[in-house]
């Protein structure tokens, strides 16, 4: 599946003769280019083209390196990684460099959701197969091979039973509830599913959502978006924030308006919600309480995805959509497990 001849010359070659392999990566958007040894050595490794879609979190920080990581000469590859800056004509220049190359494999986490048709066409006319990361697209499915990530709408309906629980057990009835949404990138895979699961949690249970505004999973502008909703509404007492980053402003931003982050909802303190579980300082900030709960978002794609790719060379059949395991993280006592869809998800407490 996905697998070209040169591919099975390479997988041949090295039942054949035992190769020695060591570390070379190229990060062509930084200027550093990759240098092999000798085109006899760059024949042996297969050829990896990643265009990630940006730095824009810790999140994303830790994700590029775990790829990064995972495909190294050590493993028998040789990366040509492309930072697209949250530009998705830069990631098409890049998926066309790629090609231009003929690389073996492409690993693309896109920037939004529409728009890849074309370029996921030239990809396939090539015989290059494309392995998605961390975000979809809504293209064909014929275009790619598969893709790798969070189911981030189920992430949503854990973290939003954990707060329905939280407030129940504080004695809070729902339309007591008033929700500032910080929402990520808008049009992007986690933004969509992130939002969708709190849009439908609050219709089924009654909450109150004031308003919601993207911060680009950024902690500058979740700090300004939390503090223009802040003068706008004075009862809020729940921030959903879409990242780390955005909650870590937003506490920042309650903070200087002279409120309180922190579990005491019934007292005035505002209860503050996030994804990922990987910014520096957040589960710091959770143990202390200002983070009321954080639902894991598993950055650690490249082990994962090199396995896939492991297996597309094999010429095995691989699931279209493979979903990494999460957690979610709270300090608090009040709730020790969610339950979506029948399955019970223990919450780990990490007030220690």
């Amino acid at each position: 599946m996905g697998f070209k001849k040169k591919n099975l010359f390479t997988v041949l070659t090295l039942i054949a003769m035992p190769v020695m392999l060591g570390s070379c990566v190229s990060d062509t958007a930084a200027g550093t280019p990759a240098v092999l040894d000798s085109e006899e050595e760059a024949s042996d490794l297969i050829t990896i083209g990643f265009s990630q879609l940006g730095a824009e979190s810790d999140w994303r920080s830790a994700n590029t390196q775990s790829m990064l990581e995972s495909f190294t000469e050590e493993y028998g590859y040789n990366m040509i990684y492309e930072n697209g800056q949250q530009k998705q004509s830069l990631q098409m220049t890049a998926l066309r460099s790629f090609i231009q190359q003929d690389v073996d494999y492409i690993a693309l986490a896109p920037v939004t959701e529409s728009g890849w048709d074309g370029v996921l066409e030239e990809a396939k006319e090539a015989g290059i197969p494309v392995i998605l990361v961390d975000r979809r697209v809504d293209s064909d499915k014929s275009l790619y091979s598969c893709w790798l990530g969070s189911d981030f709408e189920l992430e949503s309906r854990k973290l939003c039973e954990w707060l329905d629980s939280y407030t129940q057990a504080k004695g809070l009835a729902p339309s007591d509830l008033n929700i500032i949404h910080i929402q990520g990138n808008t049009g992007s895979t986690a933004q969509i599913g992130r939002t969708r699961g709190l849009a439908n949690a609050a219709r089924e249970k009654g909450w109150k959502i004031l308003g919601q505004m993207s911060a680009d999973f950024t902690q500058t502008k979740g700090r300004e978006v939390t503090a223009s909703f802040l003068r706008r509404y004075d009862n809020i007492n729940v921030v959903y924030c879409e990242n780390d980053n955005e909650a870590i402003g937003a506490i920042e931003a309650i903070e200087a308006a002279g409120l309180c982050a922190g579990p005491d909802i019934n007292n005035g303190d505002i209860l503050v919600l996030s994804f990922d579980g990987t910014a520096e300082g957040a589960l710091e900030l959770a143990r202390e309480g200002k983070i009321a709960a954080i639902a894991e978002c598993n950055p650690l794609h490249g082990p994962k995805v090199r396995a896939l790719i492991e297996e597309l060379r094999a010429g095995k059949e691989v699931s279209k959509f493979n979903y990494v395991d999460e957690r979610i993280f709270s300090s608090l006592p009040e709730v020790s497990s969610v339950t979506v869809d029948g399955i019970s998800y223990p919450i780990e407490n990490i007030d220690n």
